[in-house]
């Protein structure tokens, strides 16, 4: 057990120095390379970089490097996204930017990968379920890997907020902030407060720290699982383009595609939060050291209320916390395949969301945002009702069969 729990907490704890870089450096890219929307444009190719990577890249790497090897290689990628921000440029971030994205596939699915294998390991030579120990590894990572996005952007706030320079905001500039957002694109960042370039390559220093400490640490002490790995994604390899097929087959479900607004919006919306918010509310109206701060709020506001939403879920029912678990209760049959979807639309969500950030006004944004969410409700509650009419079809019939027949049908269906 302790030599599993050392694993699990290595790979934990490497996510968690990894995203303390990346989470916080994400967040300041619309502020800190505003011109002319590098920061965001740079973001949007991360997204459009993993739909393309997730559709083709895990089981392949994974298979070739291990699950080892490809978190370790993976991290490095990460990294280079850090080091390109030094020279904030078109010719430097975008092929970073491209590097990570494709990365950050193989690594998610190594990381889930190796985690289901070491759990399934664990519990057949302890004689638990499977399932019992492989949830219990993954509720350690995230309870480590959460805390990263604090951890951070605290970083973030107390580094740039070493800058001399003090915000003074007239009201006439502060009209100019939030949903106006009629500040010059292509002048923004002189009239912002930003960090002096000193204080700039002392962020990016201690988050290229951060990250080489997090390869280190997976790379010399995580232990590899190529044995148990193998057959597991020889049979994934198998099954790859099945995959990818079940993916695009899985719209044939009317409840599929009636969920795409939602899914999409959910994208859609973090990355409104990530880009236009932390720079028209946030660095525009305070200074760019809040901007991380609002965002530990954020995350703070986001895990207090996932677990208060998840305790009263049982006396709200679904329909009320519609966004929970969603995809899992509809397609329990096809888990794979919808999760996939999920993945892909919601990717496409925050491509768009920071693809158009530099040339359409906040406002614009926010009618857009808005017109999305209350088409994804509408569509969200026709799914509720073609699930319940289909819960009343079935279940009237199977008061009239016989238990033989239902068995029958069962195995035929099966």
């Amino acid at each position: 057990m302790e030599k599993h729990l050392k694993n699990i907490l290595v790979v934990s704890f490497g996510f968690f120095f990894l995203f303390t870089a990346y989470g916080g450096l994400q967040n300041l890219q619309s502020s800190l390379h505003s011109v002319k929307g590098l920061g965001v444009t740079s973001v949007s190719v991360i997204y459009a970089a993993l739909i393309l990577s997730a559709m083709f890249l895990p089981p392949i790497i994974i298979q070739k490097l291990g699950c080892k090897w490809t978190i370790v290689g993976s991290m490095c990628c990460y990294i280079t996204y850090t080091l390109g921000n030094f020279y904030a440029s078109w010719y430097m971030l975008i092929p970073t930017s491209m590097i990570l994205g494709l990365a950050g596939a193989p690594l998610w699915s190594a990381k889930c990968t190796y985690l289901t294998i070491a759990g399934n390991s664990y519990a057949e030579k302890a004689g638990k379920l499977g399932r019992d120990v492989v949830n219990q590894y993954f509720g350690t990572f995230f309870l480590i890997f959460q805390s990263s996005g604090i951890c951070g952007n605290l970083i973030s706030s107390v580094v740039s907020g070493q800058t001399p320079k003090e915000m003074n905001i007239s009201e006439a500039e502060l009209e100019c902030c939030g949903a106006a957002d009629c500040r010059n694109m292509t002048t923004y960042d002189a009239d912002i407060s930003r960090p002096t370039e000193t204080l700039i390559y002392t962020l990016l220093g201690i988050y290229t720290g951060s990250g080489v400490l997090a390869v280190l640490l997976v790379a010399v002490f995580l232990d590899p699982i190529s044995g148990h790995q193998n057959e597991t994604e020889e049979k994934k390899i198998s099954s790859f383009w099945t995959t990818i097929l079940s993916t695009f087959r899985h719209h044939k479900d009317i409840r599929q595609c009636l969920l795409i607004p939602l899914t999409f919006y959910s994208g859609l919306e973090q990355g409104f939060l990530s880009s236009d918010y932390t720079r028209a509310y946030v660095t525009c109206a305070l200074g760019i050291n809040f901007v991380g701060y609002v965002m530990i709020c954020f995350a703070a506001a986001n895990s207090i209320f996932s677990i208060f939403f998840g305790k009263i879920s049982q006396f709200t029912g679904r329909n009320f916390l519609f966004v929970l678990a969603l995809y899992g209760v509809l397609f329990e049959k096809h888990k794979e395949a919808a999760f996939a979807n999920y993945r892909l639309w919601e990717s496409l969500g925050f491509v768009i969301a920071f693809g158009y950030s530099t040339f359409l006004r906040v406002y614009v944004k926010l009618y857009i945002v808005l017109a999305v969410l209350v088409v994804s409700m509408v569509l969200y509650e026709t799914v509720e009702y073609l699930e319940s009419k289909n819960s009343l079809g079935t279940a009237s019939p199977a008061r009239q069969k016989p238990a033989e027949s239902l068995q029958n049908d069962q195995e035929t269906q099966l």
